[in-house]
């Protein structure tokens, strides 16, 4: 129990880029899958589809893809952020203002109000990676009565956990790219059925440096657990 508690701690985002002369092994990638399918999901469902890229034309294709700059992401994530680790110590919740660039910690922040040179910046591509894997779903199809597909929503997080962790247990860096969720330039590029939606997209592969040590921090069991009652 102790090492699998020690992966789930260990466990991390790598924004950054991959090493493009060190793939991911078949083999590897093979168990990695297979941590997905064994995903528990709503009413054993299955309601997933993954598309694995390692075609390098293919994945420049969608490296090269504009992703748009989201006022209202900015403007709520400055919401979550801590300008100090000792403030992010004391809120246990969040992430620290200096990961970001000094005008996504601002309150008032306006793509008007901010140079062309930085708004390139904030379009830079996305990272290169050996593998992409690409999971999409069909939303015509959910649990019994599970209206919205809440349940549908958990198991395409419990796939994302296991593959996760599969990846964590091999060395493996791994990062979740939502951004490739919205429009259709991937749907395009893959082929992907118009009924089927992208729920989100891992990249795989080894940092090509030592990853930046970031401070981590979580709420502590007391924290978010109640005894018998809410509240007590």
């Amino acid at each position: 129990m102790s090492e699998l508690l020690e992966l789930i701690q260990k466990r991390r985002s790598l924004r950054m880029p991959f090493d493009l002369a060190r793939p991911v092994a078949k083999e590897q990638l093979a168990e990695i899958l297979e941590a997905a399918r064994w995903s528990p999901t709503a009413h054993n469902m299955q309601n997933f589809e993954i598309v694995v890229v390692d075609d390098k034309e293919i994945l420049e294709a969608i490296a090269s893809i504009e992703r748009p700059i989201s006022e209202t992401f900015i403007r709520e994530n400055y919401e979550q952020l801590s300008f100090s680790e000792d403030e992010l110590l004391k809120r246990k919740t969040g992430i620290l203002g200096t990961m970001f660039p000094p005008s996504w910690r601002r309150p008032d922040f306006r793509l008007d109000k901010i140079d062309e040179a930085e708004i390139a910046s904030m379009r830079r591509r996305m990272p290169t990676s050996p593998v992409l894997l690409v999971v999409v779903y069909d939303p015509s199809r959910r649990a019994p009565a599970s209206e919205g597909d809440f349940l549908g929503i958990i198991s395409l997080g419990c796939v994302m956990e296991n593959m996760w962790l599969a990846a964590e247990s091999m060395g493996i860096g791994l990062q979740i790219v939502s951004s490739l969720s919205s429009g259709d330039e991937v749907k395009t590029i893959l082929g992907i059925p118009d009924h089927l939606v992208i729920a989100f997209s891992c990249r795989l592969g080894y940092p090509v440096s030592e990853p930046a040590k970031w401070l981590r921090v979580r709420r502590d069991v007391e924290d978010f657990t109640h005894q018998n009652r809410f509240g007590d």
